[in-house]
């Protein structure tokens, strides 16, 4: 097997979206649209999308990071519109494009045209993460999107599954579809529920943290494939299992974190460019097997059902958020957050709406042909607009999304305000944790010297002034707070020690090992201070 077409795929897409991060193009749409471009340059191989591959070894790593990072308590306070946008309007989607390709082209099936509409329906957990953490957009609504991103693609896979299985001749009706649909998903969340408890206690009971990291990068597989086996929604567990290890990650000691986090980082940001990468590089593949469907028929198509896509959104979007509260007494007289899903809110959740390679993969999964050896109807268009469905997505809507931010004035997160919140937080934790200290030091086995004493009480000061000195003055020649100088003096003081002790090892007076050891504290004092100011 040849690894360099891997090696060029993964290398060229990290430098791609490296570029990305300086300019203002999100890095999906660049990677897509560089994939575009090499697709056809002469001599890049054939990257054929395998579903074997993509659903079961790169969306449960991404779904975990995606969940692991997301708000359980807040996407518990937003149930309604995350289970109104990741169950009821993936069927409405699956419905309405389904319902319309079937009118739009003659001889297409109606089952086979259910079947690209469950292919279309769920808007994609990566973008939907990525164009939110680059925007900023108002905290409730990136809650939103992240939590519809996590379960629609459950829906989206069961739907397809019904709809395949009527085409195939192998359908038990509307109730076999509704069980198989209940099956699927009350079956996902009950694996989740039964591996997440034993998987937390593993982790917080393995004594090393490079055991814990390799753990933390199994999970998703584990959780995937034992919920895929007993015929359930491995994507609903993998998002349980992530949901409550996330929730309960304070629990872990702190090297498992400090590791697991740059990890994590490095496996979404090249799984990420990888499968961004991938969908651009698809076009010949679609192409070459479009078959009888060309010319403007084709591109008739691809707009039809690209705008029913986006317009079917909106019609569910907007009514979805103003009529339970027309229903609902409990919803009209609960005082809404201050950037609740209404007005230009829901036209944002309803533009963002971007296609991905979820898509993409279920689509290039449909069999090639029928059990009775008939071709399946109308495949290569499927996988035709499909491809065109998520290319049109993410450029039209992922270029323009924050161009539509800007004109509807949404306001990004409050930084002053989250600093403040940060300020109490902090205040009141080191007060706690001062009254602590006075207690320890009553006890006779924890005598210290003066000195000693002093230096905890002043790191617990200092870390509790750092937060409030970001609300203050600055310094008016370098634009600093006084806790911003303080780091990048601290800082400088770090690089001089470390500069001697590499002198000292290049003067053969330490080795290598005793370089690495001093080397690792100053590395853990510079990140704590460069995570400070970062943050």
């Amino acid at each position: 097997m040849d690894a360099l077409p891997l090696v060029w795929l993964v290398a060229g897409s990290a430098a791609v979206a490296g570029i990305a991060r300086r300019t203002p193009v999100p890095a999906p749409l660049l990677l897509v649209v560089v994939g575009l471009a090499v697709s056809y340059l002469p001599g890049v191989p054939s990257y054929g999308l395998d579903p074997h591959i993509v659903l079961p070894l790169l969306l449960p790593p991404l779904l975990y990071t995606a969940a692991v990072d997301s708000s359980y308590l807040d996407l518990r306070a937003n149930a309604r519109p995350v289970a109104m946008l990741s169950i009821g309007y993936v069927l409405f989607a699956t419905l309405v494009v389904g319902w319309v390709a079937y009118l739009l082209v003659a001889g297409l099936p109606l089952s086979a045209a259910l079947v690209l509409g469950a292919v279309v329906a769920p808007p994609d957990a990566v973008a939907a993460t990525a164009i939110a953490r680059r925007l900023r957009l108002p905290g409730r609504i990136t809650t939103i999107l992240q939590g519809e991103s996590l379960v629609n693609d459950a829906t989206a896979i069961t739907a397809y599954k019904v709809a395949l299985a009527a085409v195939v001749g192998e359908s038990a009706g509307w109730a076999g579809g509704i069980a198989e649909f209940l099956l699927a998903s009350v079956g996902g969340v009950g694996v989740g529920l039964l591996l997440m408890v034993p998987l937390h206690w593993l982790r917080t009971h393995l004594r090393s943290a490079l055991l814990q990291n390799t753990l933390s990068l199994l999970i998703p597989f584990v959780a995937y494939a034992a919920a895929e086996r007993v015929h359930a929604s491995g994507v609903l567990a993998v998002v349980v299992v992530a949901l409550y290890l996330g929730h309960r990650n304070w629990q872990v000691d702190f090297a498992t974190r400090l590791q697991e986090e740059a990890v994590w980082k490095m496996v979404a940001f090249v799984l990420e460019s990888v499968v961004f990468a991938l969908i651009g590089l698809q076009l010949p593949v679609v192409l070459d097997g479009l078959g009888t469907y060309q010319g403007a028929d084709a591109a008739w198509y691809a707009l039809a059902v690209f705008l029913v896509v986006v317009a079917a959104r909106f019609v569910w979007v907007l009514p979805a958020a103003f009529v339970p509260r027309l229903l609902s007494r409990r919803s009209r007289t609960r005082a809404p957050a201050p950037d609740d899903l209404s007005g230009k809110s829901a036209v944002v959740v309803g533009w963002a709406g971007m296609r991905g390679v979820v898509s993409l993969a279920v689509a290039f999964s449909i069999p090639l042909a029928l059990e009775g050896g008939e071709p399946f109807p109308a495949r290569n268009l499927i996988l035709f607009l499909t491809f065109t469905t998520v290319i049109g997505t993410l450029a039209v809507q992922g270029l323009t999304l924050p161009l539509l931010i800007r004109v509807l004035r949404l306001p990004p997160p409050d930084a002053q305000q989250q600093t403040l919140m940060e300020a109490q937080a902090q205040n009141t934790a080191s007060l706690a944790a001062e009254s602590r200290l006075d207690e320890l030091l009553e006890e006779p086995r924890n005598a210290l010297p003066k000195p000693l004493a002093d230096r905890l009480r002043t790191v617990l000061e200092r870390r509790r002034n750092a937060v409030w000195e970001r609300l203050g003055a600055v310094n008016a020649e370098t634009g600093e707070s006084a806790d911003d100088t303080y780091r990048r003096l601290s800082r400088e003081m770090i690089e001089a020690e470390r500069e001697v002790f590499v002198d000292l090892r290049d003067k053969r007076r330490i080795d290598d090992e005793m370089l690495r050891t001093l080397l690792r504290r100053l590395d853990l004092e510079e990140a704590a201070a460069y995570r400070e100011s970062a943050d």
